[in-house]
This record gives C-alpha cells, sequence and structure tokens, in this order.
C-alpha cells in the first residue's frame, strides 16, 4: 500500500493505523502527486490512499495512478464530504471514499474492503 498526504502528521499516523494490521503493509509514503505516480508504477501496490486535496490534485493524481498502475484500487482519504468531491474521486476510479476524521476502525474497513476488490 501506499499512501499519499501533504500533512506530514497524518501520514505518519496513518502509517501507525495500517502497520497495526497484520494484513496491510505499507511499501511507500508520498507527499506530492509526482511522488506519489512514481510510486506507483515502480511498486504497483494493490492498494494507495489518496488525500483528495493533494498537491498536483487528487482527481488528476487518482487518474494518472489508475493508468500507470490498473490492478491498484484507490482509496480518497479527504476532508470534504460534499456530493462533488465524491463524484469527482469516483468518476476516475476510486473505490471508496473515506472522511478524515473517521475511526481507526472504519478506515480500516474500507481499506480491507477495497483489498478485496484488489483480489488481496
Amino acid at each position: 500500500m501506499i499512501l499519499c498526504d501533504d500533512n506530514q502528521l497524518l501520514l505518519e499516523t496513518l502509517i501507525e493505523v495500517v502497520q497495526a494490521q497484520p494484513d496491510l503493509t505499507v511499501v511507500g509514503t508520498a507527499r506530492t502527486g509526482e511522488q506519489a505516480v512514481r510510486l506507483a508504477r515502480t511498486r504497483q501496490p494493490d492498494l494507495v490512499v489518496l488525500d483528495m486535496r493533494f498537491p498536483g490534485g487528487g482527481p488528476a493524481v487518482a487518474r494518472d495512478i489508475a493508468r500507470c498502475s490498473p490492478a491498484s484500487r484507490i482509496v480518497a482519504f479527504s476532508a470534504y464530504d460534499d456530493k462533488g468531491s465524491r463524484e469527482q474521486m469516483m468518476s476516475v476510479g476510486v473505490c471508496e471514499y473515506v472522511l478524515k476524521g473517521v475511526s481507526n476502525r472504519e478506515l480500516v474497513a474500507a481499506l480491507s474492503r477495497a483489498v478485496r476488490l484488489a483480489g488481496g
């Protein structure tokens, strides 16, 4: 799994939450769209967690990741709960849309659903 967020503190928290799960593994982190796409291209992860308002544009980065790593499932991680944001991310191939601030249990459940979709 690749975790992508420009907020370093949030990224570190995500790493801790994911690494506490026996069936989830972090293979890289990115703080910019360019880093995220490069990592997805080279690592071909099962799962990418991507900030909606990521530098480089969350939807654009999601689209680029889907192109260079088509087997990767993308989970949007966002502070925005509006219909437009959700629709925009889903239209570029995001399979789950998770709001920042949900419980760790809800986040892990969404990641697990996405992993199952990826066949993992």
